[in-house]
C-alpha cells in the first residue's frame, strides 16, 4: 500500500521528501558479485598467489600456473558462496520480524509496513504491537512497554499520556495511541545505528598472514638473488639461473596456504552451521578462536529473557518455585517439602490471588514449549500458580471476575473483584511493594508490614522483582473506587527475576578453562546484574559492579561487570579492552548492543530473539539463541588457525629445505642439485592436495584447555620459526646424504635427489598429523598416497621423465631413497619431544575442569602462549 492512498497530508508529504526515504535505518548497499569476488582477490595470500602465477608464466610453466590459478578460483568461489549464504539466512531472519503499524489518517484507521509511518501520524498500540518509530503517547490503558532490545534494563516500564515511546520496543500490556515524533536516523534506534558506521578492519589472522607475506617475500628474493649469483659465478647460464631462481621462488611461497585457511575456515563454518550458527564472514571463525575477551549482554543472552517467579513469602513462611520459563511443569517447595494445591494453604491462597488479579495468558507454542501473552511479569505469576497445580481457566470459572481498577504509574498497583462460589466477594490487589505495605493500605499489624518490607528490600537488592499481594472478603459487591484498596490482609509477596539461561553456567565455565575472560555489560540494574554475574560464576558474592553512570577510566579495561551502561559506554568499554591488546568478541541481542557488536573484534548476535540491528552488525548470528555455540566456535577457530600453523611448519620447512640444497650443494660438488621442473613438480605434488588435506586436520582434544595465544603474537611466534629451521636443517641433511651419496658411487644423483626431497616432505605432512594412528581426516592419506604415486611417475613415466629431466631408479636405489624418507616424519615427532611447545607446555599444565581463573572487578586475564 502507497502512502498516497492512505490520506498523506501535503505536510506529511513533505516531512517525508524532507526525510529523504521511508522510515528504515541505513542498511548495508546490496553487495555486488564483483565487489564480493574483488574483496576475496585483494586477500594478502591472494596478492601472493596472483604474483606466483606471474613468475610461474614467466617460466613457461603452465600446469602449475594453472594449478594456482585453480587454488585462487576455489578460495574466491568458497568465500563469496558462503557470504551469500549468510546473508541470505540473515534476509530470512529478518522478513520474519518486519513489523507493521495501525495509524490514523483521515479518521481512518490502516495497518501499512512500519517503515512508511512518517512524523505526525497517529499510531494506534495494542498488546505485542513492535513500535514502529518513536512517539509521544495521547492516550493510555494500562499500559507497559518492554524495553530491553534499547535499554537493556529486563524489566517493563509504565507509560503514561506525555511519555516518550522509543522505535524498536515492545508494547506487553495495555493500549494506547500516540503521535509520531521521529523516524529512520533520527529516532532512538536510528541514532544508535548511526554509532555503528565504522570500516572495516582487518581480522587478527588477515594481519598476521599479510605481515607474513611479507617476510617471506623479502626472505625469499634475497635467498633467490643468493642463487642466481652463485650460479653465474660458477658459470652456469644466465636463462637458466634465472628461471631455476624464480623457481624456486614459486616454490618457496606456500601457496596452498590461502586454500588451507579458506577450508578449513569453510569446514568450521559448516560445523557452525550444523550448531544453528550463521557465519557471515569466513575469517570471523578463526576470529572466535583468537578470542582473549567474551563481553556479552545479560538480558536475553545470559539469562532467559523471561520473567520466572522464584521465591515467595507470606506471613507464615517462605517457599521456592521451581521450573524454567513458562512451562507448568514444576513445583512449589518450602522447607523441602513439596506444596500441593489440596492444601488451602498460604501459599495456595497467594498464589490464587496473584493468578486471578492477572491480565496474561500463557500459550502452548510447540510440542514441548509455551510463550505469553500480556505483561511476563504477570506471566510468571500465571507460571508459578500452574507449579502448584492451580489451572488459570478453571480459577477464573470459578471466581469470575466483576470489576477492576487497571494498573497505572501513579498508583503502582492493579486491583480486581471477583464473585466466590459462596456468594461473597473478594478484592485482590496486586502491586508494588511501597504502594502495599503501608497502614493505608493494609489492616495487618506493624510488625508484619516491616518485615514483609524487609524481605522485600533484600530480595530487590539481589536482583528480583518484588510483587506485593493482598486481599479482603466483602459480603455484598464493593463500589469500584479507589476504596477498594484499603482495609485489605497481606497475603503475601512474590520474587521474580530473569533466570541464568542453563547453558549460560557452562559455557562460561568453559570460557574460563579455555583462559578467555567473560565481561558483562548490560543497561539493567546493577543489583540484577551482580546477582546474575555471581550465579553464573563470573565474578564473586563479594565482588562489586561497576555503575556505569559513575564509569571512570581507569574502569574501562579492568571491570568484570557493567551496569546501566549506554549503547556509547558500550562503545568505549569495547575501544578500551581493545587498546589494552584484548581480542574482544561482543556477545549480544538488542537495538543497544548494536554499535559494540559492530566495533568488537567479532560480533555474535542471537538470531531468534534478537533485533534486526543487531544481526545486521554481527559477523556471526546464533539462529537458536543457545550461547553454548559461541564456545564450539572459539574451538573451531582454535582449530582453523592450528591447522594454518602447522601447514606453516610443513610449506616453510620444505621451501627451506628446497633452498638450502641448491645453495648448499654446489659446495659439496652437486653442480645444480635440481632443474627449475624439477622443483616445480615437487613443489605442486607437496603443496598441492597434502598441503590443502591439512586444513582438515580435527581439533586438539586439549585446544580448550588452553590459554589464548597473545593477540600481538606473530603467527610464526611460540616457537614455530625454530621448529621450522630445526626441521628444515634435518630435511636438507638427509637430501644432500642421499645425493651425496649417490654422486660418489656414479648413480643417477640427481634423479634421487628429487625423489627423496619430495617423499621427505610427505613424511613431514603425515607426522604433522593431530591424531597419528587413527582415521582422522583421510583426505590427507589420500593425498599423501596420491602425490607419492606422481612422484615415481616422475620416474619411470617416460612422457614425465623427458620433462623434468630424471632418470629410473634401480629398486635398491629407490629403497634406499624411501627408506630415509620416513626420518621426514621422525623429525616432525621428534621435535615435539626434545623442542615442546609452548603450547605444549601449556598443555601439560593445563588440567580440564579445573577451577576458574579468579574473576574479579579488577581482573586481568593471564595471557600465554599457544
Amino acid at each position: 500500500m502507497r502512502l498516497a492512498d492512505v490520506g498523506l497530508s501535503p505536510a506529511q508529504a513533505a516531512h517525508r521528501l524532507a526525510e529523504d526515504g521511508p522510515n528504515a535505518l541505513p542498511k548495508p548497499a546490496p553487495v555486488r558479485l564483483r565487489q564480493r569476488v574483488g574483496r576475496q582477490l585483494r586477500d594478502p595470500l591472494v596478492v601472493v598467489l596472483l604474483v606466483a602465477v606471474v613468475l610461474t608464466a614467466l617460466t613457461r610453466d603452465w600446469t602449475d600456473m594453472a594449478v594456482i590459478l585453480l587454488v585462487i578460483v576455489v578460495n574466491s568461489v568458497v568465500g563469496v558462496s558462503q557470504e551469500v549464504r549468510a546473508d541470505r539466512a540473515i534476509a530470512a531472519l529478518s522478513a520474519l520480524t518486519a513489523p507493521v503499524a495501525r495509524v490514523v489518517r483521515d479518521g481512518s484507521q490502516f495497518e501499512i509496513p512500519a517503515t512508511e509511518v512518517v512524523v505526525g501520524d497517529i499510531v494506534v498500540l495494542a498488546e505485542g504491537d513492535i513500535i514502529p518509530a518513536d512517539v509521544r503517547a495521547i492516550e493510555t490503558a494500562a499500559m507497559m512497554v518492554d524495553e530491553s532490545a534499547l535499554t537493556g534494563e529486563s524489566m517493563s516500564v509504565d507509560k503514561a499520556a506525555g511519555d516518550d515511546l522509543s522505535a524498536g520496543t515492545v508494547v506487553v500490556r495495555g493500549r494506547g495511541r500516540g503521535e509520531i515524533t521521529s523516524v529512520g536516523v533520527h529516532s532512538a534506534t536510528g541514532r544508535i545505528a548511526h554509532l555503528m558506521d565504522r570500516g572495516a578492519e582487518p581480522t587478527p589472522l588477515q594481519q598476521r598472514l599479510k605481515d607474513i607475506g611479507r617476510l617471506l617475500a623479502g626472505v625469499v628474493v634475497a635467498l633467490c638473488a643468493v642463487v642466481l649469483v652463485l650460479g653465474l659465478i660458477r658459470g652456469v647460464s644466465m636463462e637458466l639461473m634465472l628461471i631455476t631462481a624464480i623457481s624456486l621462488a614459486v616454490a618457496a611461497v606456500p601457496e596452498s596456504l590461502p586454500a588451507v585457511v579458506t577450508l578449513g575456515l569453510a569446514l568450521g563454518a559448516r560445523h557452525m552451521a550444523n550448531r544453528h550458527a550463521l557465519i557471515r564472514r569466513l575469517p570471523a571463525v578463526e576470529t572466535l578462536g583468537s578470542v582473549t575477551v567474551l563481553a556479552t549482554d545479560k538480558t536475553g543472552t545470559l539469562t532467559e529473557g523471561r520473567m520466572v517467579a522464584r521465591k515467595l513469602w507470606t506471613p507464615e513462611r517462605e517457599a521456592e518455585v521451581v521450573g524454567t520459563g513458562y512451562s507448568p511443569d514444576g513445583a512449589v517447595y518450602s522447607a523441602q517439602d513439596r506444596l500441593q494445591p489440596v492444601d488451602r494453604g498460604d501459599m495456595t491462597e497467594l498464589l490464587t490471588a496473584a493468578a486471578l488479579c492477572n491480565d496474561a495468558r500463557l500459550v502452548k507454542s510447540e510440542p514441548d514449549g509455551w510463550s505469553a501473552l500480556g505483561d511476563p511479569t504477570e506471566a510468571a505469576l500465571l507460571a508459578a500458580a500452574a507449579r502448584l497445580g492451580l489451572d488459570h481457566d478453571a480459577l477464573n470459572a470459578r471466581f469470575p471476575r466483576l470489576a477492576e481498577l487497571p494498573f497505572d504509574s501513579d498508583r503502582k498497583r492493579m486491583t480486581t473483584v471477583h464473585e466466590q462460589p459462596n456468594g461473597r466477594h473478594r478484592v485482590i490487589c496486586k502491586g508494588a511493594p511501597e504502594a502495599i505495605l503501608n497502614t493505608n493500605v493494609l489492616l495487618d499489624a506493624d510488625d508484619v508490614i516491616q518485615r514483609a518490607s524487609r524481605w522485600a528490600t533484600d530480595l530487590a537488592a539481589e536482583g528480583y522483582r518484588v510483587l506485593a499481594v493482598a486481599a479482603a472478603d466483602h459480603a455484598d459487591v464493593p463500589r469500584v473506587d479507589h476504596g477498594l484498596e484499603h482495609q485489605l490482609h497481606l497475603l503475601g509477596l512474590v520474587a521474580i527475576v530473569d533466570p541464568p539461561r542453563k547453558a549460560a553456567v557452562g559455557t562460561i565455565a568453559a570460557c574460563r578453562r579455555a583462559g578467555i575472560r567473560p565481561v558483562v555489560i548490560t543497561g539493567d540494574h546493577p543489583g540484577t546484574a551482580h546477582s546474575i554475574a555471581v550465579d553464573l560464576g563470573i565474578i564473586g558474592g563479594s565482588d562489586s559492579v561497576v555503575d556505569c553512570r559513575h564509569l571512570s577510566e581507569r574502569q574501562l579495561a579492568s571491570g568484570t561487570v557493567f551496569a546501566r551502561a549506554t549503547p556509547g559506554q558500550k562503545l568505549d568499554i569495547i575501544d578500551a579492552l581493545r587498546a589494552d591488546g584484548q581480542i574482544v568478541a561482543m556477545n549480544g541481542d538488542g537495538v543497544n548492543d548494536g554499535p559494540a557488536l559492530r566495533r568488537a573484534d567479532i560480533g555474535v548476535a542471537m538470531g531468534g530473539r534478537g533485533t534486526e540491528v543487531a544481526r545486521q552488525a554481527a559477523d556471526l548470528v546464533l539462529s537458536d539463541d543457545n550461547l553454548e555455540t559461541v564456545v564450539v566456535a572459539v574451538e573451531e577457530g582454535r582449530r582453523v588457525y592450528s591447522n594454518i600453523r602447522r601447514f606453516l611448519v610443513y610449506g616453510l620447512s620444505g621451501g627451506a629445505t628446497e633452498i638450502a640444497v641448491m645453495l648448499v650443494g654446489p659446495f659439496f660438488g652437486l653442480a645444480l642439485p635440481l632443474l627449475p621442473a624439477q622443483i616445480l613438480w615437487i613443489n605442486l605434488l607437496t603443496h598441492g592436495l597434502p598441503g590443502v588435506a591439512m586444513g582438515g586436520e580435527p581439533a586438539d582434544p586439549a585446544a580448550m584447555s588452553l590459554r589464548p595465544r597473545p593477540p600481538s603474537e606473530s603467527i610464526l611466534g611460540a616457537g614455530l620459526w625454530q621448529r621450522v629451521l630445526r626441521i628444515a636443517v634435518v630435511l636438507t641433511a638427509v637430501t644432500l646424504g642421499v645425493g651425496l651419496w649417490a654422486y660418489h658411487t656414479d648413480r643417477p644423483w640427481q634423479s634421487m635427489v628429487f625423489f627423496t626431497l619430495g617423499a621427505i616432505q610427505l613424511g613431514v605432512a603425515l607426522g604433522s598429523r593431530t591424531r597419528i594412528g587413527s582415521l582422522a581426516n583421510p583426505m590427507l592419506l589420500v593425498a599423501v598416497a596420491a602425490a607419492v604415486a606422481l612422484q615415481l611417475a616422475g620416474l619411470y613415466v617416460p612422457a614425465l621423465r623427458e620433462v623434468l629431466g630424471t632418470e629410473p631408479l634401480s629398486g635398491f636405489e629407490l629403497l634406499i631413497a624411501g627408506s630415509v624418507s620416513i626420518l621426514g616424519y621422525v623429525a616432525v615427532r621428534l621435535d615435539r619431544v626434545i623442542h615442546p611447545s609452548a603450547a605444549a607446555r601449556d598443555r601439560a599444565t593445563a588440567v580440564p575442569g579445573s577451577a576458574p581463573i579468579e574473576a574479579s572487578s579488577n581482573t586481568r586475564v593471564m595471557r600465554g602462549r599457544g
